[in-house]
């Protein structure tokens, strides 16, 4: 007897441009396992990212910078292995593309290849534009990161929220239109006031995706273990819980604990 096969449309970088033509708003979550990848895709996600958030979230490191390009490869490799319909886009960590284009290049050929993800993710402006061309130009796509970019923290030495002067909106909204010109086919717009993402998202013909960059991106993105309140310290104002993950998560392993040291557990029925 046969089986019915499952039927969806599998996202891809075509789709998401589709999708902002009609208005259609694109959701996108982190994620750094197999299992992680396997529920959030089978909830019909649009896009997951392997974010180098995973240095925090993973690695407990205070910022995305200590993660390497090997770490992500594996991380990537074991989130596509779950995923069916997601786009799956990977972060590039930092110190493997901001030399030189060349090393850009390099470093985008080895994490497509060898984790088997659909895209890359940079952070950067004109400063990486000439990069950016290149490794689309080798058929890799590209998603841009621009506003608060986390790999630079030390540079900016503070997580506020960036671009609200004039002089600096001005420079990031020229910044997406010079990304959308080197040929990303998206942009992350973080931390950065909503009017402002606005204006890019009417300015350019790419999909938005905001993170604390307010409602009128043509789409948002946050870190899963954020939404689900797994993690209970990270708190912003863009932050919405879904869930409270932690308490549940807690407080059923403190019945766990209870149970093996009462004896109520393993039971006879529960065992061979």
């Amino acid at each position: 007897m046969s089986v019915a096969k499952k039927t969806f449309k599998k996202i891809t970088t075509h789709v998401l441009q589709e999708m902002k033509a009609r208005q259609e708003k694109i959701a996108m979550l982190t994620a750094y396992d197999y299992t992680f990848a396997q529920i959030i895709d089978s909830a019909l996600i649009d896009v997951i990212l392997v974010g180098d958030s995973a240095s925090n979230v993973i690695f407990g490191h205070e910022t995305t910078l200590p993660i390497t390009l090997d770490q992500m490869i594996d991380i990537a490799s074991a989130v596509v292995r779950g995923v069916d319909r997601s786009l799956v886009v990977v972060d590039l960590p930092f110190g493997y593309y901001q030399g030189d284009g060349k090393t850009a290049l390099k470093s985008a050929i080895k994490i497509m290849k060898s984790s088997g993800g659909h895209a890359i993710k940079m952070e950067g402006g004109r400063h990486i534009a000439d990069y950016i061309t290149r490794i689309v130009n080798a058929g890799i796509p590209v998603m841009g990161h621009l506003g608060l970019m986390p790999q630079s923290i030390y540079k900016y030495g503070t997580y506020t929220v960036r671009a609200k002067e004039e002089e600096e909106a001005s420079t990031l909204l020229e910044d997406a239109l010079i990304l959308e010109k080197a040929g990303c086919f998206a942009i992350v717009l973080e931390k950065i006031p909503a009017e402002l993402a606005r204006r890019v998202t009417e300015t350019v013909q790419i999909p938005t995706i905001g993170i604390g960059a307010g409602p009128y991106c043509d789409g948002q993105v946050l870190v899963t273990h954020d939404m689900l309140g797994i993690n209970k310290e990270f708190s912003p104002r863009f932050l919405r819980r879904y869930a409270n993950l932690n308490e549940i998560m807690t407080q059923g392993i403190k019945n766990y604990i209870e149970d093996v040291k009462s004896g109520s557990f393993p039971t006879i029925d529960e065992s061979y």
